[in-house]
Formats: C-alpha cells, sequence, structure tokens
C-alpha cells in the first residue's frame, strides 16, 4: 500500500467512532487452497461468494495456518497455542485437558457462542462453554455436509430478549475429499500448477475438486446472507479454510499450498472494503484477536498476537515471520517437519529426510487421489519431467530455501546455492530457537515409511 494510501485509511478510521463489540463469525472451509479462486488469481474456478466477500471487505495476502492438518489447525486456532504446547501435534490426537479454548474466553465475556457444521475442535471437554447446534447432513461418501438452513432457523428463532453479541464458529466440509463428480467444469480447462503432473485423470479429479469449491461457495454465501439479513452491520465476518487441498505439495507439507490460506474479512464500516493487506497472520492469532474484539485482555502466555489494529486501518503490517509444523495423521502422512517463513523466503527442516514421504493421496484409495497419482507414476517411466515430479514428492532433502517471490509454486530449492547460505544459516537458527523455546522435540507420531 503506498504510504499515502495508508494514511488516508488511517485518518478515515479515526474519525469512525468506536464500534460496540460486534458480533463475530468465523466461516471455516475444508481444504480450500489459497489459488482456487478468482480472489487470489484463478480464472477456472467460481466462486461468486468469496468475491462479493472481498469486495466488501479486506483480503488478507499473507494468512497461514500453523499445521497443514485439519485437527492440529482448528487446535491452533481454538487456542493460541502452537502445535507442541496445546498437545495436538498429530493428526485426531487430543488436547491437553488444561488448555482453554476459544468458547472459555469468550463466554466470561458475555458472548454467546456456538458452533455449527463440521467440527474437527476436539475433545469436547475442552469447548464445553460452546453451543455444538445440529447442522450436518449426512451424505454417501461425506462425513457431513453443512445444513446452512439450520444456521439460518438458529439465528432466527434465538431468543431476541438475549441482547449478548454472538461468536459463531461455522464449519463447512467441502471441498475436503469426497469429491462428487465434476458439473460445470471442463477437464480441459482446469488450471495444473506446475508441481502437478498433466493427465487426463488429474484433469478429471481436477474438474471434481473445483466442483466441491463452487459447493463450497455456495453454502458459504448462504450463510453470509442469513448473517446479514438477521445480525445487521456490527458484525465481523471471516472467511477462511483450515489448511490447503488434497494434493501433492499441498495438504500435509509446509509448502504455501498446504499452509497459506485463503482468508476474508467484513466488518462494515470498520475494515476497508475492496482491500488487501500484505500483513502477515497466523492462525494462533484468531483468538487473541477475537479477545480483544470482546473487550477481554488477551493473556500475555499466548503463542498468537491480536491483529485487531490491522484490522481496523491502524496498522499495515503485524508479524515478520510465520512458524508451522507437521508431524503425522495416525500411520499415514508421517514425516515431521517444521518451517519459518517470512514475507519473501521459506525455509523447511525436514527432520528424517531418510524416510519416504508418503499420504493418503500415493497410498490410500481413488477417492483419496491414488487414481490421478498412479497416473503420474505410469507417466513417470517415460516422462523425465514427471519422474522428477514423483521423486520429489518421495524424497526430500534435509533442508529447503525457496525465495517465494519468484518462485511462488516453491520449485527450486536455493538450499545449497552459495549466496544464500547465510540466509540459510540464519533461518535454520531461527527454526532451531524456536523449537527450544516451543518444547518441541521433534516427536515422531505413527511409523514413518522406510525409504
Amino acid at each position: 500500500m503506498r504510504r499515502r494510501d495508508f494514511l488516508a485509511a488511517m485518518t478515515a478510521t479515526a474519525a469512525m467512532p468506536a464500534a460496540a463489540r460486534p458480533n463475530i463469525v468465523l466461516f471455516i472451509s475444508d481444504d480450500h487452497g489459497l489459488l482456487d479462486t478468482p480472489v487470489y488469481g484463478s480464472r477456472a474456478v467460481r466462486t461468486p461468494a468469496l468475491e462479493r466477500l472481498a469486495a466488501s471487505g479486506t483480503v488478507f495476502e499473507n494468512a497461514f495456518c500453523g499445521s497443514p492438518t485439519c485437527v492440529p489447525s482448528r487446535a491452533i486456532l481454538a487456542s493460541g497455542l502452537m502445535s507442541v504446547r496445546n498437545g495436538v501435534e498429530a493428526n485426531h490426537t487430543q488436547m491437553r485437558p488444561d488448555v482453554r479454548t476459544l468458547p472459555s474466553y469468550l463466554a466470561p465475556l458475555d458472548y454467546r457462542v456456538a458452533q455449527f457444521g463440521k467440527s474437527h475442535f476436539q475433545p469436547a471437554a475442552n469447548y464445553r462453554e460452546w453451543e455444538s447446534v445440529p447442522s450436518e447432513i449426512r451424505r454417501k461418501g461425506l462425513w457431513s455436509d453443512l445444513d446452512t438452513a439450520a444456521v439460518d432457523r438458529w439465528l432466527q428463532m434465538r431468543d431476541a430478549r438475549d441482547k449478548r453479541p454472538l461468536c459463531l464458529v461455522v464449519g463447512c466440509h467441502s471441498p475436503h475429499f469426497y469429491w462428487e463428480p465434476a458439473s460445470g467444469y471442463d477437464p480441459g480447462n482446469v488450471e495444473l500448477p506446475p508441481t502437478f503432473v498433466d493427465t487426463p485423470e488429474t484433469r478429471r479429479w481436477r474438474a471434481r475438486y473445483y466442483t466441491d469449491v463452487t459447493k463450497m461457495d455456495q453454502q458459504l454465501g448462504e450463510v453470509y446472507k442469513s448473517v446479514s439479513r438477521r445480525l445487521g452491520g456490527n458484525t465481523l465476518f471471516i472467511y477462511t479454510s483450515d489448511n490447503g487441498a488434497q494434493w501433492p505439495f499441498a495438504k500435509w507439507s509446509l509448502y504455501d499450498a498446504g499452509i497459506r490460506l485463503p482468508t476474508i474479512a467484513v466488518w462494515p464500516g470498520v475494515i476497508r472494503a475492496r482491500a488487501r493487506s500484505q500483513a502477515m497472520i497466523s492462525f494462533a492469532d484468531f483468538l487473541p484477536t477475537f479477545i480483544e474484539l470482546a473487550g477481554g485482555k488477551v493473556p500475555g502466555d499466548l503463542d498468537g498476537r491480536s491483529f485487531a489494529a490491522v484490522l481496523r486501518g491502524e496498522r499495515a503490517a503485524h508479524r515478520a515471520h510465520i512458524f508451522a509444523t507437521h508431524s503425522g495423521d495416525g500411520e499415514m502422512n508421517v514425516y515431521p517437519m517444521r518451517a519459518v517463513r517470512d514475507a519473501r523466503f521459506k525455509y523447511i527442516l525436514n527432520l528424517y529426510p531418510e524416510y519416504k514421504y508418503t499420504t493418503h493421496i500415493d497410498g490410500g484409495i481413488d477417492l483419496d487421489g491414488k487414481d490421478f497419482w498412479d497416473s503420474w507414476v505410469r507417466k513417470a517411466q517415460k516422462d523425465s519431467a514427471a519422474a522428477a515430479l514423483v521423486r520429489r514428492y518421495h524424497v526430500r532433502p534435509k533442508e529447503e530455501l525457496y525465495d517465494t517471490q519468484i518462485d511462488p509454486h516453491e520449485t527450486r530449492n536455493l538450499a545449497d546455492r552459495p549466496e544464500h547460505s547465510a540466509r540459510l544459516a540464519a533461518m535454520r537458527r531461527q527454526v532451531e530457537n524456536w523449537m527450544k523455546e516451543q518444547r518441541d522435540e521433534g516427536h515422531v507420531f505413527g511409523r514413518p515409511h522406510p525409504p
């Protein structure tokens, strides 16, 4: 942002009357990649609801989850603590019982807190202060589907005498696997990043993924319409995803495709419309932000820091660095790694590079992605570029360094380049020191795959 535009934004914000404590609505999709919407540059995916949000609020270009898997990611968001400190290092593990979460902070501040749709906030004992509203539709092939009508009914039927502000967490299943048959998308016109092998199977599954992204977008639009109609203007509405999409070099990895997330915030009269923010924010920052907006005092022992001043336009920057971790997912996706990301460079430390990297995609069933993955392996038998991608997927070096500005898909590892040796050493120390601060001993959860 140019300096004069930033000063103008600050002046405009300062002229606004102090807003009363807002309603807070957080809509979380599941496995939606950053680039898979026109809001972030796609020319193939249809997401009209996201585009309407972007026209009404601020798009965050540098929002990151702390771990590229469902339960660890949401645990960071809800606790304001990174994975080692909240106890949820591997997917589907349990938060420590002494860890406080979002509802335990906001309920004492006289907020009514409710959760709808897919949760993956666990265990329930750590979230006893919120209402878990039945709002899931069970479908064949799906864990669940969001019942948006249930959200609207709850908003309509709540007691008008209850003047407490609301904090609502709404989760939808899409575009997490299972991806329904493609509708309205031509496999010949999908977008393939340079980390993909171009095969007919990849294109067919890409069209199915796009279909599910559009389905998510429809549900988002329905919830946003209900919130706008039922709650009025003093409502902060935030859209984000829990982690990147289930494609190679995305979910279950610390590349930007796994941890950098689409994030849009709307708050009429407070947040600038049609704006884009370069502020670096972490999922750990959401809880302290909500506490501050709710009028509470942010505890000093959280890993997160409030970015309320960024939302209000009072600051343009937030963090200088983002840290992220991945450990495993039961007996699959076991490949512990740690990373630090600044505004331009990303450093990844693979703690056990002697093991083979593998995930649900190559080790699961067709509905997990094995169908298109097998087509990559077949093509790799005759195509050297495909072979290089398949090998890179399975075999990782101990250290990786990327210039995300000139190499946004992180395809060129700079760790062995002499001109980057000082940066490599500095970012390595950052990760090592951060692990010591977190008391992160790099534990392995599950059984790593042999080379």
